[in-house]
């Protein structure tokens, strides 16, 4: 075991991907839930609140003006227009979280994917999620009742184009039963945890490991 002083294990950016209705949110807010390590990535954002809505909660809201800013002093880990407003990640809580041995989960799509692998590689797991087939994926939007044929449509033609990006992940789960797939999700980050570059104070543990040897007459 490692010493009680030595520094944590740096976290480990766990992005979710997956296209609407293959159950990515609902596996995001399980992991939560019972994870007390991992914290929800909060973006950044030129929309106004809405009700209910706190800044630093739910999202940092921010001007235009602002925005531009933190693009131009790489302030953003990755960020993308949305109809007429910008979502993006703001880098340093995340960074903040990493060094603390917390754990980032960006709940995001290819895209932004993408642009993070770009920046923090090494400190990055992907998961692809995806349903167990397309008939259930209908299903599953179909019975939100949240929206018309027509938006449904949109959704599963959309989905087709966020599968065809599965190969950029590292890890592909396909979401038959939501509790085996956050089981599956938790083994993956127990396992990332544990890689050599993630674990701080390796090198003097194995080193002081020698050295009680040799005290022991070895």
């Amino acid at each position: 075991m490692l010493k009680e002083n030595a520094p944590p294990a740096r976290g480990v950016m766990l992005i979710l991907s997956s296209p609407s209705g293959a159950g990515k949110t609902t596996i995001a807010r399980r992991l939560l839930e019972k994870h007390p390590d991992i914290q929800l990535s909060i973006s950044a954002t030129t929309r106004a609140p809405r009700p209910q809505e706190q800044d630093g909660v739910d999202y940092y809201f921010v001007s235009d003006d602002r925005f531009q800013e933190m693009i131009a002093n790489k302030e953003l880990l990755e960020y993308a227009p949305v109809f007429k407003n910008h979502y993006g990640t703001p880098l340093a809580p995340v960074e903040r979280a990493l060094n603390d041995g917390q754990h980032m989960l960006f709940d995001i799509d290819w895209q932004g994917a993408q642009q993070i692998k770009l920046l923090m590689r090494q400190d990055m797991v992907s998961v692809f999620i995806l349903p167990p087939s397309m008939a259930v994926l209908y299903d599953r939007l179909k019975g939100r009742q949240s929206d018309n044929p027509e938006v449904i449509a949109y959704r599963m033609s959309q989905a087709l184009e966020e599968i065809s990006h599965w190969t950029e992940y590292d890890y592909i789960l396909v979401n038959r039963d939501i509790d085996q797939s956050v089981a599956t999700i938790e083994s993956i980050l127990t396992a990332e945890k544990t890689r050599r570059s993630r674990q701080a104070g390796l090198t003097t543990f194995v080193r002081d490991l020698r050295m009680e040897w040799e005290t022991l007459g070895g």
